[in-house]
């Protein structure tokens, strides 16, 4: 009873995420038994491209609508700008994200606990891919390379997000309940060192070209531009900069968009991989969620000390954000996607990965290894392409000084880049004391679930402060 209890409280988050196709059970049944008597069934997804295709797009689509990577308000969009110094809160209620923002998060929050289960519901199922396709006697080996390699890709990218906004979690890489009931959690630099080597895989396997013409299922160059920006995380500057490279060398592939407003439409050249929205109608999450025409906000605006970190003449708060007044009162929303909610032609996707985070990679991990007039050639590019004069930085601190900086002012409010470049830098403390109401070195962290470490104690100890 022990353990069925253990796997129907804590299994049931990994088996929640189950693709529904009509071909596979429902996630319901596996409370009833003690293995899930699954394996029939679920293997005819993958006695058929098609439906072994729409089993790896179903995990994608539940990124995009639940968790970590969602454009709604409980996702790292939101949840880590107003967590940091890039977005105020207008919610109040203690059930809300209001907690995120206040500095008052628990270990009982329903948000904490959502954000953990969707996220390992997602790797779960990116783990049923990958079992499904190595067991297929049907599928090409072509085919077999795609699946596998965009599994890869998903299972790394869920995880290189739970360890940023959880510290040390569980690498998950099966679907074996027996297994997973009493997983501990790994090292922050062993899950990276996981991560990257999902990543290797999948960079070998996946195609270099696109499958669609909308870049929403990923590539090899998808996979290549998510190792640099672990191997950065990571302080693999080396490595770092050289997948940067090998992304931004593929010019037949990724053309710089000079301008800014076309920058965050689908059809954008310098996209490197994007959600697709769910519908025919209708544009992002990220847009309706953060654009508004009358104050006060109904959720979130740009906070003051954001909107004054752009220089003066910089192209990016012009085109990137919106004003918004009422009387005496102002506000300022991110207008990045500029369609809002409804339903209207699409012309805006999600995007997760783009050429420009590429390029301030490069410069951080050139100016780390000393290749200061390299890594300024890379940054004052991006400059530039906002009608910005070239940095004035000159010595190695400096340069990567004002890397940060840029990296703030292009990437705000994309997936918690600031939140994650703040703490990667040992910066937390320093900007966010003055700032945020509250904070303490323990907030570099969120908490781990309670209901999480109830069930297995294998996850403890809590994450300090909580």
């Amino acid at each position: 009873m022990k353990n069925k209890q253990k796997m129907t409280r804590y299994m049931m988050p990994y088996l929640a995420g189950c693709f529904l196709l009509g071909l596979v059970v429902s996630c319901d049944s596996f409370v009833d038994v003690a293995q899930p008597n699954s394996q029939l069934t679920s293997a005819a997804v993958f006695t058929d491209y098609n439906t072994a295709s729409a089993a790896m797009k179903d995990v994608f689509a539940k990124m995009r609508d639940v968790g970590l990577m969602t454009g709604r308000p409980v996702g790292l969009s939101h949840l880590a700008g107003v967590y940091t110094d890039e977005l105020v809160s207008y919610q109040t209620s203690a059930t809300s994200a209001y907690p995120f923002y206040s500095n008052a998060l628990t270990a009982t929050h329903s948000y904490v606990q959502d954000l953990w289960n969707s996220a390992y519901s997602q790797i779960y199922a990116a783990n049923a891919v990958l079992e499904g396709v190595s067991h297929s006697s049907v599928l090409t080996q072509v085919q077999k390379n795609q699946l596998t390699g965009e599994a890869l890709f998903a299972r790394a990218l869920l995880h290189s997000y739970l360890v940023g906004v959880y510290g040390a979690c569980p690498y998950i890489t099966t679907t074996d309940y027996q297994q997973n009931v009493s997983v501990s959690r790994l090292p922050k630099a062993q899950v990276y060192g996981l991560c990257i080597s999902d990543l290797e895989e999948a960079a070998d396997l996946l195609p270099e070209n696109y499958i669609g013409s909308m870049r929403s299922r990923p590539n090899k160059f998808a996979a290549k531009a998510l190792l640099a920006r672990l191997y950065l995380y990571n302080g693999q500057w080396a490595e770092a900069s050289n997948e940067a490279s090998a992304v931004i060398n593929q010019t037949g592939l990724y053309v710089w968009e000079a301008d800014l407003n076309k920058v965050f439409l689908k059809a954008c050249t310098g996209t490197i991989w994007q959600f697709s929205p769910a519908g025919t109608t209708g544009n992002t999450q990220e847009g309706a969620l953060f654009v508004f025409n009358a104050g006060p906000p109904p959720v979130v605006a740009l906070s003051p000390d954001l909107y004054n970190a752009f220089e003066t003449g910089d192209l990016r708060r012009t085109s990137w954000i919106r004003t918004i007044t009422s009387g005496v009162n102002t506000w300022h929303h991110a207008y990045k996607y500029k369609q809002g909610s409804g339903n209207v032609a699409t012309t805006e996707h999600s995007i997760v990965l783009r050429l420009a985070e590429q390029y301030l990679i490069r410069a951080e991990a050139r100016a780390r290894q000393g290749e200061l007039s390299n890594a300024k050639q890379d940054l004052d590019f991006i400059r530039a392409n906002a009608g910005l004069a070239g940095t004035t930085a000159v010595t190695q601190a400096e340069i990567i000084e004002a890397v940060i900086k840029e990296r703030r002012v292009e990437l705000f409010t994309e997936f918690g880049h600031r939140f994650f470049d703040l703490q990667r830098t040992g910066k937390l403390d320093a900007v966010l004391t003055p700032v945020k109401v509250g904070w303490n070195s323990d907030d570099s962290l969120w908490p781990v679930p309670q209901s999480e470490l109830l069930i297995n104690p294998n996850l403890l100890p809590q994450n300090a402060g909580y």
